[in-house]
């Protein structure tokens, strides 16, 4: 299996489910090219794995399928990871991601730690997160990120069913943080991630101000 421990950076990689979106496949079909060398991977420290967009369009050429991967480098889909500790909703997330006819490669994290050893591999464009985590909680672990200077570019959704009253006492979220309260709106969400699509397509870089409800 080609597990590269160190990606080509002249590649851009997608998780599993984006790659299964791309090529119509199941997620068990797209493991199975990646053990038979037929897409190249590689995983990041905490274990998720990439799969090269360039192998993918390789593939579709090989197996005369319609190209639906974008092109290298056109920005035309949206990075996205979700940190959450519950399983439940980590699920509710994966479900609608993966029913959106809409370009997202989203990687869905269970712990902050998770989060803290792959933002520089998976370099999202929103980062969707719990506050109340075991260990390292939301708060510690956007606090770690803002030193981290691809966090600049990042647009944060805290999703929590934390009152505004404890979150105060947990001190400040970074600046342009979007808090909403539990459970997520998904169809508001859609839309903020569709506004993002909107936005990298013209090159603004700026996320859109939306207003939560």
């Amino acid at each position: 299996m080609s597990h590269k421990a160190i990606p080509d950076a002249a590649d851009e990689y997608c998780g599993t489910s984006y790659a299964a979106k791309l090529l119509n496949l199941s997620v068990g079909s797209i493991q199975s090219l990646v053990e038979k060398n037929e897409l190249r991977a590689w995983k990041t420290q905490g274990g998720h794995r990439r799969i090269s967009i360039q192998s993918i369009h390789q593939y579709q050429n090989r197996a005369n399928l319609a190209p639906k991967a974008p092109a290298q480098g056109s920005g035309k889909y949206l990075k996205v990871m979700v940190v959450e500790d519950d399983p439940t909703t980590r699920a509710v997330y994966q479900a609608h991601f993966d029913q959106w006819d809409i370009p997202i490669d989203a990687t869905v994290l269970e712990s902050a730690i998770e989060a803290l050893l792959d933002l520089p591999a998976l370099k999202p464009h929103v980062l969707i997160t719990d506050l109340r985590m075991p260990n390292i909680d939301g708060f510690e672990m956007l606090r770690q990120l803002s030193t981290h200077p691809q966090f600049n570019n990042v647009a944060v959704i805290a999703i929590t069913g934390m009152s505004p009253e404890e979150i105060e006492e947990h001190g400040e979220l970074p600046e342009g943080t979007h808090v909403m309260h539990k459970p997520a709106d998904m169809g508001w969400l859609r839309g903020y991630l569709q506004a993002m699509l909107s936005m990298r397509a013209n090159q603004k870089r700026q996320a859109p101000v939306i207003d939560v409800v």
